[in-house]
């Protein structure tokens, strides 16, 4: 009988691109925010992967799971600027984006830089803003720029915004327009945790006493190695088979009858992208269909709308894009 070991040496293979370093700063990351946060293993990877992609993150949840308390410690892991911006109904767009002072002494007009002028930028409860605050985001979110009395300004690098939105609430909300939503690479629904994770909670909030969870939190990635990270995730490998599973699914979308809308090309990049920042992190220089599969749901569940009947009916966008993962043939 042929040696178990030489068969897996046979089988071994050699990465064209150095992912060890990678796959040692995501460990970290989730090492460290393990620390506090117990139990929300997915929503962790989903920031992680939407960090490598270069996308922006809308946190859905009810209130006291932890969705902003874990987008603080997310932002501690990386060596860079933070800054939190609670929305209200009465939030101006200068407010978030900042506004040209009149300085007394040249009598000419400084820019005041607002809090959206930093790294990583926490928006709680985005939907409590008016529709002209939201639409402030438009032009910051997707060029990393704002354009202000005929100046434009860049955001430095790196640029992420983690938003949060309650989804029971309807008092005093705005709902995000569709434009709005498609800014966003993932839409990532965060739930209660377990029993088992909750006991945990109780436990290690009890153990820490007065301690602050910032505290506890050490800074693993630079933006010098962000860099390089991203530059690696954009490497890796994808075959033309993928690319097809990728478009079908997305086509699918357009034309199916329980959906009303459905995702346009930017929702294919996004699935793209976040395939290899999946792959990467797996420490493979190659997307796989389970690599897309991972990326469907928090793709698309804000980027497709269903028809008013099937809404109706108590159906989800989550079961009608698994349907059709489901329908389409998985490459080999």
């Amino acid at each position: 009988m042929e040696n178990p070991e030489a068969q897996n040496e046979e089988l071994h293979f050699d990465n064209r691109i150095p992912l060890d370093d990678l796959k040692l700063a995501v460990a970290g990351i989730k090492e460290q925010l393990g620390k506090i946060i117990i139990g929300q293993n997915d929503f962790i990877e989903l920031l992680i992967v939407s960090l490598l992609s270069r996308g922006h993150v809308l946190i859905e949840g009810v209130p006291g799971i932890a969705k902003t308390i874990t987008a603080k410690l997310f932002a501690k892991t990386l060596q860079t600027d933070f800054s939190r911006i609670q929305f209200t109904p009465d939030l101006m767009p200068s407010d978030v984006l900042g506004t040209s002072i009149l300085n007394m002494k040249t009598s000419e007009f400084e820019f005041k830089k607002g809090p959206i002028f930093s790294n990583i930028i926490l928006i709680d409860e985005i939907n409590r803003a008016p529709a002209k605050t939201q639409a402030a985001l438009f032009e910051v979110m997707e060029e990393r720029q704002i354009t202000m009395d005929g100046h434009r300004y860049t955001m430095e690098y790196p640029f992420m915004v983690l938003a949060t939105q309650n989804p029971i609430e309807q008092e005093g909300t705005y709902a995000l327009p569709e434009a709005q939503l498609d800014r966003f690479l993932f839409k990532i629904k965060v739930g209660y945790p377990t029993l088992e994770d909750e006991v945990m909670i109780l436990k290690t909030h009890h153990d820490r006493k007065s301690e602050a969870p910032l505290d506890k939190i050490e800074s693993i990635l630079s933006p010098e190695n962000l860099r390089k990270f991203r530059a690696q995730v954009q490497e890796i490998l994808i075959e033309d088979k993928i690319f097809s599973y990728i478009a079908q699914i997305v086509d699918k979308t357009r034309n199916h009858p329980h959906l009303y809308l459905g995702g346009s090309p930017r929702a294919s990049l996004a699935i793209m992208n976040a395939s290899k920042a999946f792959a990467a992190i797996s420490g493979r220089d190659f997307v796989t269909p389970d690599d897309v599969k991972k990326a469907l749901a928090p793709v698309l569940r804000h980027r497709v709308i269903l028809s008013p009947e099937r809404e109706m009916e108590g159906m989800t966008p989550e079961t009608v894009i698994d349907m059709i993962s489901q329908s389409i043939e998985i490459p080999r």
